[in-house]
């Protein structure tokens, strides 16, 4: 083991980041051995500035995390590593590797699928790839350990592969393509071993690398700033046909063009999207599958759309592409028509697009390239007019816009996105060409005649079309209005007759029935008037008992037909108390004790004017007409006590006979419910109030036992 100082290697300590040197002085206090080790002293001893730095221990991974904390992180399974945070740097820690001690962690083509044996220092040199990457750095000691004559390899700028280089090579087949990197990067040459190992049995076994895995590598190809010379070298090995479908042969102009202005960009510091690589990669797959599809005759919109997710669905069998990438992709293809033949309205709505500046780029690049692909749409020159357009003002934009010419849209497609047929011009005969032969005319009259055939068919079928819809509509209007929707019938009809007669009516009546007696009837007693008070009501229900004078009798109003006369919806409760139709059924319960309360009402009437004394007709008082509710519900509900208007000279009273009160006195309460259940709650409304039976009930206590006496 070959020990060197660092000093003598021209390495310094202070050009560390304090990121590097937290880590390792945490791991070294915490009783691990800790060192810098890879890529970052490569880069350092050839004067490059690293990209990043790692670091291996005899620290197990979760020992790792528990000196870290929180700021670690275990990752992967097929090498398992902690990710250290060290403010915003990241630092890869990994863990010595020995070589595998069975068959349970390798393939029957001897890749590895795992590589978690963990031994020493030693033995993790011997599973490093290339040699230049097996320095171990020791920056708080100040030594760096080389085992294999990496210093020297470096100085030769040789490549070699530590081990057997078959058998390194079946272990991890990705090391190709990290040889040519370094190749690429470093300016390294292979020897002999490493050389030997570019041939198609090795890079067949890329099929059968993880697609992320190559995704992940081919990320660091083509943004390590070293693009241009590694294309080549890609195209020249073999590696590109197993990197993406269906590759040319050679780079094509506008892939060499994309890589120049990315290697530009990453040495100006500014940011790149690897997905803008594979758009140019795929850009002639692309325009393969859109032809395609517009041979089928499909919309330029669908088949753009088609081709595009056609191409990365087969793009995903080589390497994986995240989401975000696809859909990077896809708009930069899908801009390319609408920027290279803008429509004047257009042209802010396509300046604001999100893919705006990378869709430019591409149409840049294309044009200064000579983009010469048959099967691609000439930019007419507008990658140079969206340049300048950038630079220009608000004011000036819109002047620009003013100015902008549509006829190199009409100009530049062949395909017309209006998709109407323009009218038949004769061909212009130039002098200078012979005139058609005779053939050729009646080939031109015949293909004439077939379009105003096919035309006319056209009309044809348009015309019985359009016959079909009309009828088609009258059916749909006829079956609308025979199902129109009808105004709800209401709940209940109010037939608009009188209930009481015109005054012309009855005056006419009581002539027409004065001479010949009539018996009322059940119409003649609705139609009659009701008593003037609660008195002659009394008088009047004791009539039939006792001979009285003939009285007039209000002769029958002829009652219009239900039929004749048309329903009339109750909008006010004043209305709503004139029905005259018959009374629904759960409303007859209550119409009964309605009546049983009357009649209870009218025996205590009749025994308090039994008791009152006799006084002279002319020193009576009129008394005012006292009606408790029962009357008031019998009286709307046209149900009244028959009575006869009449007005007799002398006020007679009749003691009630023995058989009426002591119907009376069986009569049931108005406050009584006979027992047929709970009432329901629609119903509760209906019974009569508590104050109606309240007062006959205190009627019936304040009446003392005169009916004995």
């Amino acid at each position: 083991m070959a020990e060197r100082a660092a000093k003598q290697l021209e390495l310094n300590k202070s050009e560390l980041p304090n990121s590097i040197i937290e880590v390792i002085a945490t791991l070294s206090r915490a009783g691990f051995d800790a060192y810098i080790v890879g890529g970052g002293v490569r880069d350092t001893l050839l004067g490059l500035r690293p990209k990043d730095f790692d670091a291996v221990t005899d620290a197990k991974p979760h020992e790792v995390k528990d000196v870290f904390g929180k700021r670690c992180r275990v990752i992967g399974r097929r090498f398992q590593l902690a990710h250290v945070y060290s403010g915003r740097d990241l630092i890869e820690v990994a863990t010595f590797r020995a070589p595998p001690t069975s068959d349970a962690h390798t393939t029957q083509d001897g890749m590895l699928i795992r590589d978690n044996v963990w031994g020493d220092i030693q033995q993790d040199f011997a599973r490093r790839d290339f040699s230049i990457n097996a320095l171990y750095y020791q920056p708080l000691k100040g030594i760096v350990h080389d085992f294999c004559g990496a210093v020297d390899d470096i100085n030769s700028k040789t490549l070699r592969l530590l081990g057997d280089a078959p058998v390194r090579i079946e272990e991890d087949p990705v090391r190709l393509l990290r040889a040519l990197r370094f190749k690429a990067k470093l300016g390294f040459e292979f020897d002999d071993a490493l050389a030997a190992q570019f041939h198609d049995d090795n890079w067949a076994l890329l099929d059968q690398i993880s697609p992320h895995r190559l995704y992940d590598e081919s990320q660091k190809m083509f943004t390590g700033g070293y693009l241009v010379p590694l294309l080549p070298l890609l195209f020249e090995s073999g590696a590109m046909a197993h990197l993406i479908i269906y590759p040319p042969s050679e780079p094509t102009p506008l892939v060499q063009q994309v890589a120049v202005n990315t290697d530009k960009r990453i040495g100006a510091g500014k940011s790149i999207n690897p997905a803008f690589f594979y758009a140019a990669l795929l850009w002639d797959n692309y325009l393969y599958q859109l032809d395609k599809f517009k041979k089928r005759n499909m919309p330029f919109a669908d088949a753009q759309m088609q081709a595009a997710s056609k191409v990365i669905d087969r793009q995903r069998i080589k390497t994986a592409i995240p989401k975000f990438a696809e859909q990077f992709i896809r708009d930069i293809w899908l801009l390319q028509p609408k920027l290279s033949a803008p429509r004047s309205k257009q042209i802010a709505h396509l300046a604001e697009h999100p893919r705006f500046r990378a869709g430019f780029d591409f149409l840049l690049l294309r044009e200064e390239c000579g983009d010469r692909h048959p099967l691609a749409e000439s930019t007419n020159g507008m990658g140079a007019w969206w340049q300048h357009y950038q630079t220009l003002s608000e004011s000036e934009q819109q002047q620009a816009i003013a100015n902008f010419d549509d006829s190199l849209r009409r100009g530049a497609h062949k395909r017309s996105r209006n998709r109407k047929r323009q009218k038949d011009v004769s061909p212009v005969i130039d002098s200078r060409v012979e005139p058609p032969t005779t053939e050729q005319q009646d080939a031109a009259q015949e293909s004439s005649r077939s379009r105003r055939r096919t035309r006319r068919a056209d009309k044809q079928q348009l015309k019985q079309d359009t016959h079909e819809l009309q009828q088609l509509q009258r059916l749909s209007l006829a079956s609308n209005d025979s199902g129109k929707e009808k105004r709800p019938q209401p709940l209940f009809v109010i037939r608009n007759n009188p209930v009481v007669p015109k005054l012309e009516d009855y005056q006419a009546a009581n002539n027409t029935a004065s001479d010949a007696p009539q018996v009322p009837t059940n119409e003649a007693k609705n139609h009659a008037p009701k008593a003037k008070n609660k008195t002659d009501a009394v008088a009047e229900t004791q009539a039939p008992s006792k001979k009285a004078p003939a009285t007039p009798v209000v002769a029958k109003v002829p009652k219009p037909a239900p039929d004749s006369v048309p329903p009339v919806i109750a909008k006010t409760p004043e209305e709503a108390g004139n029905s005259n139709q018959p009374i629904p059924f759960k409303r007859r319960r209550a119409l009964h004790l309605n009546q049983d309360a009357l009649k209870r009402s009218v025996a205590n009437d009749t025994a308090q004017t039994e008791q009152q004394p006799q006084t002279p007709p002319k020193a009576t008082a009129k008394q005012p007409r006292v009606t408790t509710k029962a009357q008031t519900a019998q009286d709307n509900k046209g149900n009244d006590v028959d009575s006869v208007s009449s007005a007799p000279k002398k006020r007679t009273t009749k003691k009630p006979s023995a058989k009426a009160l002591a119907s009376a006195d069986n009569a049931p309460s108005a406050g009584t419910v006979p027992n047929k259940g709970p009432i329901p709650a629609k119903r509760r409304r209906r019974e009569p109030s508590n104050a109606a039976t309240e007062d006959t009930h205190a009627q019936e206590t304040r009446q003392p036992d005169t009916e004995q006496g």
